[in-house]
C-alpha cells in the first residue's frame, strides 16, 4: 500500500496570538520537528496550506485548495492530490506525537486495506482526526461534508468506515493551542 504524509499548516493560531507552526521547537520549528516525524513513516512529507507563509521553509508545500474549512480543506486538499492510497495527515501543533504511534496507525491500515476509510488513533479524549491515516476513498464524504457545511471533524468521522486503534497514550495528541500550552 502506497504512504504519503502531510501536515496541516496556516491556521489562525488566535489564541497563540502568532503562528504555531514557526514556534521555535528543539533545533527548528514546530512544524519542521513534525514533518519530520512524518516523513521518517510516511516516506515523503508535504506541507498543506499558504505557500506565501511557509515558502521558506524547505518541505514541498500546498495551497488548500477548499479555503474557509479549517482542516477540512487541507484534509480534502492532501487526498485530491495524492497518488497514495494510505494518507497520513496531522497538525502541525502536536509536538508530542512519535513516530511509533504514526508507524501503529500505518500498520493497522495496510492491515486490513479494504475495510477503512479512516484509521484514527482513539484515546481518552475520544478519536484523533487530526493525527490519522486517510484513504483517498474518503474524499466524495468528506466534500459532501463541505457542501453541507458540516466543518467539525469528529462528527465528520462518523460519517465514514473508521477503523479505531485503541490504547494510546492523550499526551500524544495535545495540542498547542496558547502560549501556556507552549510553555
Amino acid at each position: 500500500m502506497q504512504r504519503a504524509g502531510y501536515v496541516l499548516v496556516g491556521g489562525a493560531s488566535s489564541r497563540m496570538g502568532c503562528d504555531k507552526a514557526l514556534l521555535p521547537y528543539r533545533s527548528s520549528t514546530l512544524v519542521e520537528h513534525i514533518a519530520g516525524t512524518v516523513r521518517s513513516v510516511a516516506g515523503s512529507v508535504t506541507l498543506i496550506g499558504p505557500p506565501e507563509r511557509y515558502g521558506t521553509l524547505s518541505l514541498p508545500i500546498i495551497s488548500d485548495r477548499e479555503t474557509g474549512y479549517g482542516p477540512l480543506g487541507g484534509i480534502i486538499t492532501a487526498l485530491a492530490q495524492s497518488a497514495a492510497e494510505a494518507n497520513l495527515i496531522v497538525a502541525c501543533d502536536m509536538p508530542n506525537v512519535d513516530a511509533e504511534v504514526l508507524a501503529e496507525l500505518f500498520e493497522a491500515a495496510e492491515a486490513s486495506p479494504a475495510l477503512w476509510e479512516c484509521v484514527a488513533p482513539r484515546s481518552t479524549s475520544g478519536l484523533e482526526p487530526l493525527c490519522a491515516v486517510y484513504h483517498r476513498r474518503a474524499l466524495p464524504k468528506l466534500m459532501q461534508a463541505i457542501e453541507a457545511h458540516e466543518l467539525k471533524l469528529r462528527s465528520i468521522l462518523e460519517k465514514l468506515t473508521v477503523l479505531e486503534v485503541e490504547g494510546m497514550a492523550q499526551d500524544q495528541f495535545r495540542n498547542l493551542n496558547s502560549p501556556e500550552d507552549f510553555r
